[in-house]
């Protein structure tokens, strides 16, 4: 059985932490090196780091941060923001990143997706997609869920598998920070058009949530930010938790 991963997300605003409601209300939370020492001691299966403001910014990814934070940790390592160039993606994997997660630039050009899988390999290639609900249709947003790009996000995604994405990121922008639990109609959506591991975002308030969570089908990860940041729900804990409800985590 494949074992099921708890990932801990850092969005990273002017060098620092941040988090907030719906992608809005962004609030200091922590210096992002310090973050992904602790994340690395307290048994976090990967970490994701996102540039939040590059795309929305039109600039690249900030990689003096990145590079400490790499440096920090033994896991693995997910870097996002202002990817838009097989360069970009040289210079963040060379930081010592290892997997990419490509969002707008990808909307921007939807071929950057298969030539970075065929340079550096499916696995490498992580398709993140902000997703909000538009007159009932699960449209994708971009520029860090500023901007409604009018894509059918079904359509986006099974898109982006084809072209080579190796994982979906999906960023349930009507369940972010709410801590009502994940978007499993939207994910459920998702899992039934593509067989790639998809990592659900958004909307994790408590242990239950992870539990519900994996007992649908095709959900490979969950990945949560505040309620790691502020300990409300320890790594450790949530891990033995799942073990318990017989579901397999690596402790």
């Amino acid at each position: 059985m494949i074992t099921k991963r708890i990932i801990p997300c850092l969005d990273v605003k002017n060098g620092r932490v941040v988090k907030g409601v719906n992608f809005e209300g962004l609030r200091d939370m922590a210096d992002p090196v310090e973050m992904a020492r602790m994340y690395n001691q307290a048994g976090a299966d990967e970490l994701v780091f996102y540039d939040i403001t590059a795309s929305y910014e039109g600039r690249t990814l900030f990689t003096d941060i990145l590079t400490q934070v790499a440096r920090e940790i033994f896991i693995p390592l997910t870097v996002g923001g202002g990817i838009n160039t097989l360069e970009d993606f040289d210079r963040v994997l060379k930081c010592g990143a290892d997997k990419v997660s490509v969002n707008s630039g990808a909307i921007r050009d939807p071929g950057l997706i298969s030539r970075a899988a065929r340079r550096y390999g499916d696995q490498c290639v992580v398709l993140s997609v902000d997703v909000k609900r538009v007159d009932g249709q699960f449209r994708v947003f971009a520029k860090g869920g500023r901007e409604d790009t009018g894509l059918d996000a079904l359509d986006w995604i099974v898109q982006g598998v084809k072209n080579g994405a190796g994982e979906i990121c999906l960023n349930s922008i009507d369940t972010d920070g709410v801590k009502q639990g994940f978007d499993l109609e939207m994910l459920d959506a998702v899992a039934a058009l593509v067989d790639v591991p998809i990592i659900a975002s958004g909307g994790a308030g408590c242990k239950e949530d992870f539990l519900e969570l994996f007992h649908h089908k095709g959900m490979d990860a969950g990945l949560a930010a505040s309620i790691f940041h502020t300990q409300k729900v320890p790594i450790g804990e949530l891990k033995k938790y799942l073990r318990y409800n017989n579901i397999e985590v690596r402790l």
